[in-house]
């Protein structure tokens, strides 16, 4: 140690390398014992895994606590990443995976209000509305049609529609081939298109 050089600095030194080391050199300095590694990744990209977890669980609560277990379950499996996608690509699958399993394991689902951004809605036929309470009524009915879609629809929509992934991004993220993401997207917006028809109408008037 250099003469006069505290003990506060080291660990500011310790923090800086931490925070300059790319995601996969953060993920391997995790596995390698580094405990500082894993929450400097998750503090990089925290609010898109919550927006992801929020959007398919749709209420606070319940994303909070798909959250919890994503971010346990990526914790210890740290060590079976092996690079083949990129680090952000294999922490949503975490999350996802997190999610899509609470909500199998959930026998009733209350109706919540969903996030406030909800302007990728317009690529399945809505187009939002200015008055709030109006607003609140469409994010209401939003909500309610997207519980009519079971878990793996709702999921690649979130991430195609909502989140701006591309079909092939949403495969890795979901571990499937990207043709069974077309087809969950495609029969989650026939499935929803009728349920939403009327939010454009009205916007249209």
């Amino acid at each position: 140690m250099i003469e006069g050089e505290s003990e506060d600095n080291r660990l500011d030194d310790a923090a800086l390398d931490d925070a300059t080391l790319d995601d996969a050199a953060l993920l391997r300095a995790h596995v390698d014992g580094d405990p500082d590694a894993f929450a400097v990744l998750v503090g990089r990209h925290q609010d898109r895994m919550w927006s992801i977890a929020l959007r398919i669980m749709r209420n606070p609560e319940d994303a909070a606590d798909a959250l919890q277990d994503a971010y346990i379950a990526a914790f210890r499996r740290a060590g079976t990443y092996r690079g083949e996608a990129q680090v952000t690509t294999w922490l949503h699958r975490v999350v996802v995976n997190a999610c899509l399993d609470r909500l199998r394991m959930m026998r009733s689902r209350k109706t919540e209000p969903l996030p406030e951004n909800l302007d990728r809605w317009s690529r399945i036929g809505t187009t939002l509305i200015k008055d709030p309470v109006e607003v609140k009524e469409q994010r209401s009915v939003v909500t309610a049609a997207l519980g009519a879609l079971n878990a793996d629809q709702r999921a690649a929509l979130v991430l195609v529609d909502m989140e701006g992934y591309s079909v092939e991004e949403a495969a890795q993220i979901l571990g499937c081939a990207p043709g069974t993401i077309k087809s969950r997207c495609a029969r989650g917006r026939a499935r929803l298109l009728p349920l939403l028809s009327h939010l454009k109408a009205e916007a249209d008037s």
